[in-house]
């Protein structure tokens, strides 16, 4: 089994705000993100409500007092360990995976599921699979189906990957989410990462309706709510005392095609929204999406 996230306390399982740093690569000049770094940034941070960061400086994140997850690939089942002892020793608490190139068989896909549950009882260090286009886990079909090979296995939901690669409101999407079910119940680490069907990353506003410039016949919002809810209602149905959910927004830069730009009035090309002001809204929408799974369980 891959441990969930525990702080060793009696606390009621709760839901924590990191900050995948990628959002703060390539900021527009219009960002209200005041331009800091290292451990003047880990503490800016904190101020503003983040618990902890993906891919930063683990021991600048204790010095800040937040918590620090790191990432990587695993394409082969010796990569797994190798990652593993290399997260942990640089003092990160788990680590959200690339795993394959999504051109695997099955049993090529179970052997690198396999030895990452391995490698995490092993190292006693979670690795949480993410839910990724060019991966494994690129079509939410397969995705089920591994979920019924290997029931102990966990993710790392990014779900935009599933909304927009798959165009998951194209037909019964109820349908879809039931069938979704048990990758929900395994989530424990959520990517923040918003997009309509056919951009997989769109300014949300204030996170209550589609923005004007997004707008379309599905409302995204309400459906990415839906699937934040729902993994968070999968964690809390086994959570113990201690246990933690992660979610972290990791709203990315126009150079990976992620960030959007449009003509400014005078020609020139300006990004969308501020991704760090979208990161504060997605903690507040996340925060109201635990809130509803508390009401569900």
């Amino acid at each position: 089994m891959i441990k969930n996230l525990n702080d060793g306390s009696n606390l009621p399982p709760r839901l924590k705000i990191y900050l995948n740093l990628g959002t703060l690569v390539d900021l527009p000049p219009h960002s209200i993100w005041p331009r800091l770094a290292g451990a003047e940034a880990m503490a800016s941070l904190k101020e503003a409500g983040f618990e902890g960061v993906q891919d930063g400086t683990p021991e600048l994140c204790r010095q800040a007092g937040i918590g620090s997850a790191g990432s990587g690939r695993v394409d082969s089942p010796a990569d797994a360990e190798e990652l593993a002892r290399k997260l942990k020793s640089l003092g990160h608490e788990a680590g959200t995976v690339h795993v394959g190139s999504g051109f695997e068989d099955d049993a090529e896909m179970d052997a690198l599921v396999n030895s990452i549950i391995t490698a995490s009882e092993k190292v006693d260090f979670p690795l949480y699979i993410e839910t990724h286009r060019a991966t494994i886990t690129q079509d939410a079909w397969r995705t089920i189906q591994l979920t019924r090979r290997i029931p102990e296995v966990r993710f790392n939901g990014d779900f935009s990957h599933f909304y927009t690669g798959q165009e998951l409101p194209y037909g019964d999407l109820e349908a879809k989410w039931r069938a979704m079910q048990p990758i929900f119940d395994r989530v424990r680490f959520l990517h923040g990462r918003i997009g309509n069907t056919a951009c997989m990353q769109v300014d949300i506003g204030d996170g209550d309706a589609n923005v004007p410039q997004a707008f379309g016949i599905h409302a995204f919002m309400t459906h990415f709510r839906e699937m934040w809810t729902r993994a968070m209602a999968g964690f809390l149905a086994s959570a113990q005392p201690g246990d933690y959910l992660v979610l972290a927004p990791e709203i990315l830069a126009p150079y990976i095609y992620y960030g959007r730009k449009f003509p400014a009035p005078d020609g020139t090309l300006r990004e969308e929204s501020d991704r760090y002001a979208q990161a504060l809204v997605y903690a507040q929408v996340a925060r109201e999406c635990f809130e509803q799974a508390k009401q569900r369980i």
